[in-house]
């Protein structure tokens, strides 16, 4: 039976489809589209969980939110495929980056998401803003200046789960500016045949 993915377009939802791909496990797509005037979720979502936010899986009739848990849950049903390396050191890496990208990274991105859509003001909070975001764009810069991956040698789930926040930096942020590091690794993880899968598979997204 297939995994069911709603999946919202140009949302972290994207990453789901991705690890199902390099899992390699059958799933199905039911596509939603953003509200054009406020860029939300649409109500639809809340008829499958109480929150009505993306991603969510539904699996052999169970619905599974947040991105974290539905990577650990994806993971185990592949028996560990993409999962913690074996070394504890690296074990421990991917532990960090699975909870470091929704719990520390993508806080800040948010906020000066809000903040560029408010006239003026906003603009002048976001430019004293800004330097504390950096500080997340220069540990991610140091992290891959390390390794090759985020969890060592290899490429495993916490790529996978690091990838939108720093497409949204790219995009919203120019955070590859005078960062080779995060440059190569991007270029790196959209090169990978899943990802390009993924992308066809879930239709636009803006942060490729």
């Amino acid at each position: 039976m297939a995994i069911i993915v709603h999946h919202l377009e140009n949302s972290r939802s994207q990453r789901v489809l991705w690890l199902l791909e390099e899992l390699g496990l059958p799933y199905e797509v039911k596509r939603y589209e953003r509200d054009k005037a406020t860029m939300l979720a649409p109500p639809e979502l809340k008829r499958i969980h109480p929150l009505g936010k993306s991603p969510l899986i539904e699996d052999e009739g169970v619905v599974i939110a947040e991105t974290g848990a539905i990577v650990e849950y994806l993971v185990a049903k592949a028996d560990g495929q993409l999962g913690p390396p074996v070394g504890e050191k690296d074990a421990l890496l991917w532990r960090h980056f699975l909870h470091y990208a929704e719990g520390s990274l993508m806080p800040p991105l948010l906020v000066m998401l809000v903040m560029a859509r408010i006239p003026l003001m906003g603009k002048l909070a976001l430019k004293k803003f800004r330097p504390m975001a950096e500080i997340h764009f220069e540990y991610v810069e140091g992290q891959l200046a390390a390794r090759d991956w985020f969890a060592g040698d290899h490429f495993t789930a916490a790529d996978v789960m690091m990838s939108f926040p720093i497409e949204a930096a790219a995009h919203r942020a120019s955070i590859t500016q005078g960062r080779p590091n995060i440059a190569a690794w991007l270029e790196k993880i959209h090169a990978r045949p899943a990802y390009q899968k993924a992308l066809k598979a879930g239709g636009p997204y803006a942060y490729a």
